[in-house]
């Protein structure tokens, strides 16, 4: 293991730079998905238009299409010759003292070049006036404005937002191709772990962290399997290894154990079944105990015990590197914002800081971010009242009230 401090523990920033690295050499599938299921999906490729928008220049309002030449002066009277109404065009061409009836969305007729708005008309017996003089384009939509046939209108890389698969439609591309979903198996550890509901005895603790990790994947753009719970035994944790194996996950993300007790038997089942671990102590508060390698196809990701350090490391780490694997090219994007403190906190140590924190706006409507005073890393309670992480860069100095920091939103 290289590029920890003095400390042996790696800087956080180090640490998501070699698992999205490991995540670039990672085999990514593509498959084609109807566009209408693509949401949150990642395009495999560049997406060309297959035809223009507008396709034929349309009004962009209820009024009447006609020459700007013949509002000028206004007052002049000119012959209704038609209708065009979306989905139904008018078939012939406007002349010079013609006009036709036109609604929002409907072709504009050849020769006509402006559309007068309904409200500035008078129309009486056939003909209609203009109160004004037009300029040439007024109220009309060029074809293509919007995008030409032929363009690259979404860039490979891209993860889809609504917006993006609504553009894809109207590019009249009927599938898309995508990244394929990584595949996800969560393995919570711990002779103490019961499942929620279960009958227990009174030094047990309910197995939750998995539901939380699961629901980040799945978030993330995963397919999500829970293995249970291993016991602390090599048989059992093995056994677990043999169905992440025969899936076959793509990553393997396990709860507990991570660290270097007599208990705690995930590194050495993954070493003996021939993992390579890349790191394991990182530089960081809470969740320093994170194993990261890979154990042949899949990638492990070791998560610590402790209900927030879990939840947090998984929210630096594992959620980027979900992204990666489905080829997002904003993976590894600094997703941080600025805030300011509402509470004095102390100097730091070697350690980056990661604390639970509400938010609020004050006065001014700055966003306000006020840690509790009790972080300790087995306080569930406290990470699901929080709404973000105030982020303390090892050896920052003492801050006060007010003073600017970096969140990231949970």
């Amino acid at each position: 293991m290289t590029g920890a401090g003095r400390s042996g523990l790696l800087p956080v920033e180090d640490a998501l730079v070699r698992i999205l690295a490991a995540a670039e050499t990672f085999p990514k599938d593509v498959e084609m998905v109807p566009v209408a299921e693509a949401d949150g999906r990642v395009l495999a490729g560049d997406l060309v238009a297959l035809r223009s928008q507008p396709p034929a220049d349309v009004s962009a309002m209820d009024g009447y299409a006609l020459q700007a030449a013949d509002t000028d002066p206004p007052g002049k009277p000119l012959r209704l010759i038609g209708e065009s109404a979306a989905g139904h065009p008018f078939s012939g061409a406007v002349q010079p003292g013609e006009a036709v009836r036109i609604f929002t969305g409907a072709v504009v007729p050849p020769g006509a070049n402006a559309v007068l708005l309904q409200e500035r008309a008078a129309a009486r017996e056939g003909t209609v006036c203009s109160e004004i003089t037009l300029a040439p384009g007024t109220f009309v939509r060029r074809a293509g404005r919007d995008f030409k046939a032929g363009e690259i209108g979404l860039r490979a890389h891209l993860r889809l937002t609504p917006g993006r698969i609504a553009l894809a439609g109207a590019m009249n591309h009927a599938e898309i191709p995508v990244f394929r979903r990584p595949r996800v198996a969560i393995l919570a550890t711990g002779d103490e772990l019961v499942a929620a509901g279960a009958t227990s005895a009174p030094d047990a603790i309910v197995a939750t962290n998995a539901f939380a990790i699961a629901a980040m994947a799945r978030a993330a753009g995963a397919e999500v399997r829970d293995l249970g719970i291993a016991r602390d035994t090599e048989s059992s944790l093995n056994a677990a290894f043999d169905v992440a194996e025969g899936w076959p996950a793509d990553v393997l993300v396990t709860i507990g154990g991570a660290s270097v007790g007599k208990h705690d038997l995930v590194r050495p089942v993954a070493a003996a079944r021939g993992a390579k671990l890349d790191f394991y102590k990182i530089a960081m508060r809470p969740g320093k105990p994170l194993n990261f390698g890979r154990l042949g196809a899949i990638l492990l990701v070791g998560l610590p015990g402790n209900p927030v350090s879990a939840l947090v490391c998984a929210r630096l780490f594992l959620m980027p590197l979900l992204a990666a694997l489905q080829g997002d090219g904003e993976a590894g994007a600094d997703v941080g914002e600025p805030a300011f403190l509402g509470r004095a906190l102390p100097a730091n140590d070697e350690r980056q800081d990661y604390l639970r924190a509400t938010l609020t706006r004050d006065a001014d409507g700055r966003l306000i971010a006020t840690p509790p005073g009790d972080q300790d890393s087995s306080l569930l309670s406290v990470y699901a009242g929080a709404s973000a992480l105030v982020i303390r860069p090892p050896f920052a100095p003492e801050a006060t009230t007010g003073s600017p920091c970096r969140i990231l939103k949970t």
